[in-house]
């Protein structure tokens, strides 16, 4: 552990209170935390089954799920000038327990973010479109806090959850650009950021084209099917018979 990072959970342990039933308190909210991704990722697992049967494809590609470090719920508690506290963390953080859900194409995500949204038991706190309005450096996500019900042993008790949704082209871009960002020889050097949101746009234009081209795919098999069951290819009308 580096030493800022012993300074930070230092920090958390000083005060009033003994160090080991803050270290339990935090372990036990952790826990909560944990649950509440279960809660979350089974939602969707469940709508991509749903939707994999009445479409033919599975929408989503992959889940992956974590909980924040220590050390940086610690850090950004000092950056938002909050109290280094337990009860702070759930008043002021709503990405401790975060989601990334991978899409096959644009369309997949505003489908299966609308289909968690409705759902009577998640509460839609917050959401952020950075793919209809991408951030300067060129990232795009849809980003959603939601808040749901997890029941405990001493009873129920609402968890918030971030969810960051993405294509596959659109994670491929961000991860890379997070390993890049913290090189110190990319530093202050706009040539490099101006390429990296060059190669957004170009990603971005990629996904658009693929969106259009699985669009163009199902409105042929569309057509096929209705000429299979004696309907004409044109607007799906049944032609009068040839007497």
């Amino acid at each position: 552990m580096q030493a800022n990072e012993e300074q930070l959970i230092g920090e958390f342990l000083e005060g009033d209170g003994a160090a080991f039933e803050k270290i339990n308190q935090f372990m036990g909210l952790m826990t909560r935390y944990d649950c509440a991704i279960r809660e979350v990722r089974t939602k969707f697992e469940v709508l991509n089954e749903e939707l994999s049967y009445k479409a033919g494809r599975n929408p989503i590609e992959s889940i992956t799920s974590r909980v924040k470090r220590p050390v940086s719920v610690v850090g950004k508690l000092k950056r938002l000038g909050k109290p280094i506290t337990v009860e702070s963390i759930s008043e002021n953080l709503n990405d401790v327990a975060g989601i990334r859900v991978i899409c096959s194409f644009i369309d997949d995500i505003y489908k299966v973010a609308e289909m968690l949204s409705v759902q009577d038991d998640v509460t839609v706190v917050q959401v952020k479109d950075y793919i209809q309005k991408p951030k300067p450096n060129g990232y795009r996500s849809y980003h959603m806090i939601v808040e749901i019900p997890v029941f405990f042993s001493e009873g129920k008790q609402m968890m918030r959850v971030e969810i960051q949704l993405r294509t596959v082209a659109m994670d491929f871009w961000a991860s890379l650009e997070h390993q890049m960002k913290y090189k110190k020889e990319s530093a202050d050097r706009p040539e490099i950021a101006a390429e990296l949101k060059s190669c957004a746009e170009t990603i971005a234009a990629t996904d658009a084209r693929m969106l259009g081209i699985r669009k163009r795919i199902e409105s042929l098999e569309k057509q096929t099917e209705g000429q299979e069951n004696g309907y004409s290819a044109i607007d799906g009308i049944k032609p009068f018979p040839i007497r």
